[in-house]
């Protein structure tokens, strides 16, 4: 017979939050059991939680660090509402976190963290170990950092050094409470520590006595198994969204065959993209860290001048700086893709946070009438294929595109399936051909209403192009009134065209819903997860979520207008509802707005739509 710990548990889905200081590694610690999570087979997505300041205040609940992932056998669009588990490495950590767990959480401490100092920090009066507040937890307590110490004790290293691997502890701990195979593991640590064979030796010694301590103790009556997704064959990896996107460029440059250049200038939480790029010379990639925000964009424009696939990637703060090269680029009718990685502002804000504030900026952020495409990724994976079209249609239509991403997207993950590049639909730029006699600069697609791209150097096709006003067809200097009046028009129309190259919105749900739930970008999953739970329940709800913004799906006025009632629901004071009220001002919109530097939470929004629908 099987003794009640070797009692094993099937789950449909779990959520597991990883925090402890700024200095833990719980960033790292979550990425850890996110690859594990990939290799069972689960769907996941997951949400870094870090503080804005670079040196928060150590032991402190400003300075918690937390890493939250949820993952089932089933398919996962979000990074979960409550945390059926918390590994809290500190007092000021589990006082941070007790309101994003659930009542009947399992919560693991490191009970050497307890102590009065570390407790007077945290704002504790008592113990909370002690005191009877964690009534109704599992508390499982571990003294990790004794513990570390003691598993490397025979390594002779100090206890400063010995401490940095605690996080692997708790991680072998979590590891045996859902049955993974922990030596998988012990790839990563030979792979980022290959200069430094101690360090490796450590980490894999604390991550194997985390894991058997887990399995000694009599404090978990059983642990947990969730079965692998249900997820098409083909090739899987952990994907966040910044990766996702850095990606999507890269396999737009193959596909388009132009040579990818970004320039751009570090920024939370954009930075990573400039990172990834550039460590893929390999594909005629350069990454060009700019000096600022300005200089980043503009260089950007000479290497879109020059016949590259152009790109530059910036948060809030730097869109704004960015606005007057945007309009030099609308003006002189070239291909550029803009990242912006929204965060909570105004100003520096909340750096680490996410927000959907950037809309209005995006869609009219420049002096003069300088439209440009708007898009918004939808999810992590998605990053990929929203960074591939938003280079697609900024070189076949000539014009800039403003991709949105955010904060939760970018630093989030999720289980991404790596696509065939050839079976992504083809890029086709309009270069022209050397010695067409036929070519003008602003000689256009009858179509698209795009110009034609000259790459300089191609024999027969000398031009000039700047910033002034355009005289029509020959690009010429012009500041004839009837011919900038003609010009404006043109580019606003080449914009607009583009709605017919996009998908049109796809609702789910019938005409006759009683609520339709209208959302854009990085909020598609939660608001995917709550209507769709509702549905099963049998209530009269829909939803519409928008990836193109400017311009919107051609049949959206159509697809929204048959709903009794519409919600709007956005991470901001209202930015989008406030452009559907100006695009369609006789449909009647409800909206629903957070601005908290958080995400929605499922039930946070179910009990929402009920509202709307009793």
């Amino acid at each position: 017979m099987a003794s009640k710990k070797d009692r094993v548990v099937d789950l449909e889905t779990a959520v597991i939050r990883f925090a402890g200081d700024s200095g833990d590694g719980m960033q790292l610690t979550g990425n850890l059991f996110s690859d594990s999570t990939a290799f069972a087979g689960n769907d996941f997505a997951t949400f870094p939680d870090y503080p804005a300041e670079i040196r928060a205040p150590q032991g402190t609940v400003s300075g918690v660090s937390g890493f939250q992932i949820h993952f089932g056998g089933i398919d996962i669009h979000t990074s979960g509402d409550l945390a059926d588990v918390l590994i809290a490495m500190n007092p000021a950590s589990l006082k941070a976190n007790m309101t994003w767990i659930t009542n009947e959480a399992i919560i693991i401490v490191d009970t050497d963290a307890f102590i009065e100092k570390n407790l007077t920090k945290a704002g504790y009066e008592t113990n909370p170990l002690k005191d009877g507040s964690l009534t109704g937890h599992l508390v499982v307590e571990a003294p990790v950092t004794t513990l570390t110490r003691e598993a490397v004790k025979e390594l002779h290293i100090d206890n400063k050094s010995a401490q940095k691997s605690k996080n692997m502890f708790a991680l072998g701990m979590v590891f045996y409470m859902f049955n993974r195979n922990y030596k998988k593991t012990f790839k990563f640590f030979e792979q980022k520590f290959k200069a430094n064979p101690l360090v490796v030796e450590a980490n894999k010694k604390v991550l194997t006595a985390g894991y058997h301590f887990a399995h000694t103790i009599e404090a978990f009556a059983n642990t947990f198994r969730i079965e692998p997704a249900p997820l098409d064959s083909g090739l899987y990896r952990n994907v966040t969204g910044n990766l996702a996107t850095a990606w999507g460029f890269l396999a737009a440059s193959e596909r388009s065959g132009r040579n990818l250049f970004l320039g751009s200038y570090p920024i939370t939480p954009a930075s990573e993209i400039l990172q990834e790029l550039s460590r893929h010379k390999q594909f005629s990639a350069i990454a060009f860290q700019a000096e600022d925000e300005i200089a980043g964009i503009v260089s950007t424009i000479g290497a879109s001048f020059a016949g590259a696939l152009p790109i530059t990637s910036t948060s809030g703060p730097g869109l704004s700086l960015k606005s007057e090269a945007i309009g030099l680029a609308v003006m002189m009718e070239l291909p550029i893709v803009i990242v912006d990685v929204q965060r909570g502002g105004p100003s520096t804000g909340l750096p680490t946070k996410s927000e959907q504030s950037d809309l209005m900026q995006a869609l009219f952020g420049r002096n003069g009438e300088a439209p440009v495409i708007v898009m918004a990724a939808q999810s992590s994976a998605d990053c990929f294929y929203s960074a591939y079209e938003a280079a697609k249609l900024s070189l076949e239509h000539m014009t800039p595109v403003i991709l949105l991403t955010d904060g939760s997207l970018a630093n989030g993950s999720e289980v991404f399936k790596i696509p065939k590049v050839k079976a992504l639909p083809g890029i086709k730029p309009p270069i022209v051909k050397a010695n067409d006699p036929d070519y003008q600069p602003y000689r256009r697609d009858p179509e698209k209403l795009s110009r034609f791209w000259a790459i300089p150097g191609t024999e027969g096709l000398r031009h000039r192009i700047g910033g002034l006003e355009k005289q029509d067809i020959t690009g010429n200097v012009s500041h004839d009134p009837h011919n900038h009046q003609k010009m404006t028009d043109l580019r606003k129309e080449k914009v607009k065209r583009v709605a017919n190259y996009i998908p049109e919105l796809e609702v789910i749900g019938k005409e006759e819903e009683e609520l339709l739930i209208v959302g854009w970008g990085g909020t598609y999953g939660v608001m995917l997860t709550a209507v769709q739970d509702m549905r099963k329940e049998g209530k009269s709800i829909g939803l519409a979520h928008f990836k193109h913004i400017m311009p919107l799906p051609k049949n959206t006025k159509e697809a929204i207008s048959k709903y009794k009632k519409i919600l709007v629901c956005e991470l901001n004071s209202g930015q989008f509802v406030s452009y559907l009220r100006m695009t369609f001002p006789d449909i009647e919109y409800l909206q629903y707005n957070k601005i908290q530097g958080l995400p929605f939470m499922v039930k946070e929004l179910k009990e929402l739509f009920n509202t709307y629908l009793n």
